[in-house]
């Protein structure tokens, strides 16, 4: 009973308490009601029905899904058209060539010391000028040789065709003369001594020694007619013709000396530039051994190793473009236009297998040679040569 005061200050405390917050609620709703324009209290309460909300959403998932459609066709149509464009779009091929040019070894076809050399590399020499000269002590004396024997055969073979002198011919007929008149003292003696003996007046003997006296003057006296009737004609025909062959022989080994001196004091066969001098003035070689290189200008090429997927760019009598870069500058390319004139498989880079997979086969590669069609003395050995191809419209199965 004590503690109903203090409940009902309780009560009473919260009642004020209530009406306080009551008070002060009012005093608020009346300060919102007077800043709130009267429109805004006339808006419709907002209904919360379930079945809307569920459409706008099905709605927006719809737009979605289409609009990502929408750009996955437009991807697909634009990779397309990149993908055309990039075929559509050459792709260059790069190759690089070498030139080449002709190359002659200059050798001596006879051994000897370098007694001289007249050329330097960088030279440019004509057809015949000399390149070197060789002492050859061996050759100077088959060429003495040579020319002494010349004139043996000669003097035989003058002597042949102009036949005796007029005093031999004297000489010969002045033997025959002597002879015959031998003879006929002999013949005479021999007829007086015959009849002497068929008179009784001489022995035998004396007739017999008589006799063969005339015989053997006889004999004496034809063959020195023989020799003079010999002087008077001359000498054979066959002994003229054995004179000049003679004569021939001696000249062939003259010949050769004189050759073997020529080839020993080298000369240009071509004309062109010195590339390489092997060997220095006091050395000696021998035959056959290469002495200095020459090169010529206006015989060039260019090399190419072409696979043959690219071949057909390179036909035959083809004209295709190459760019020498040791020629070129900064802002001016050096070009020239070449003409394929041979080509030729190279084994070494694939072999041939003729197969029926479906991997294919394996691509062979080809030397191709093609010469400028205007030369240039600029251009070395060794340089390369640039070509761009087109490889778009290649033919493939």
């Amino acid at each position: 009973m004590t503690e109903l005061p203090h409940e009902s200050d309780n009560s009473h405390q919260s009642d004020d308490a209530t009406e306080s917050v009551t008070s002060q609620e009012g005093k608020v709703s009346d300060n919102t009601t007077e800043d709130v324009p009267e429109i805004e209290a006339e808006q419709p309460v907002p209904s919360y029905k379930r079945t809307p909300d569920k459409t706008d959403k099905s709605i927006k998932i719809k737009k979605a899904l289409f609009a990502l459609i929408f750009l996955i066709i437009i991807a697909v149509i634009a990779y397309g058209l990149y993908k055309s464009n990039q075929h559509s779009e050459p792709t260059i091929v790069t190759l690089q060539g070498q030139m080449q040019m002709q190359q002659t070894s200059i050798a001596s076809k006879v051994s000897g010391r370098i007694a001289q050399i007249l050329v330097t590399e960088g030279d440019t020499v004509t057809v015949g000028q000399q390149l070197i000269e060789m002492d050859s002590p061996e050759i100077n004396a088959k060429i003495n040789q040579a020319r002494a024997g010349k004139q043996m055969a000669q003097s035989q073979l003058d002597k042949a065709e102009n036949g005796a002198r007029p005093q031999e011919i004297a000489q010969a007929k002045a033997a025959w003369q002597a002879n015959k008149a031998a003879s006929d003292l002999a013949e005479n003696t021999y007829q007086r001594i015959n009849r002497l003996y068929e008179e009784g007046l001489m022995a035998r003997q004396k007739r017999d020694e008589a006799y063969a006296q005339y015989l053997a003057t006889q004999d004496q006296t034809e063959a020195a007619r023989l020799q003079y009737d010999l002087a008077m004609e001359g000498t054979r025909s066959e002994d003229k013709s054995a004179a000049t062959a003679q004569v021939a022989q001696v000249d062939a080994q003259l010949d050769e000396a004189l050759v073997a001196k020529e080839e020993a004091n080298l000369k240009s066969p071509i004309a062109g530039i010195v590339d390489n001098v092997i060997v220095n003035a006091g050395e000696v070689v021998g035959q056959g051994v290469p002495i200095l290189t020459l090169v010529n200008t206006n015989d060039q090429w260019v090399v190419l190793n072409v696979t043959e997927s690219h071949l057909n760019k390179f036909a035959i009598g083809q004209q295709f473009m190459g760019t020498i870069p040791a020629l070129s500058s900064a802002n001016e390319p050096y070009t020239r236009q070449f003409t394929v004139y041979a080509t030729s498989t190279l084994s070494d880079f694939a072999t041939w297998r003729p197969t029926n997979n479906d991997d294919g086969f394996d691509v062979r590669t080809f030397e191709v040679k093609a010469r400028p069609t205007n030369t240039d003395d600029r251009i070395r050995s060794g340089m390369s040569v640039i070509v761009r191809i087109d490889s778009t419209n290649q033919t493939q199965e």
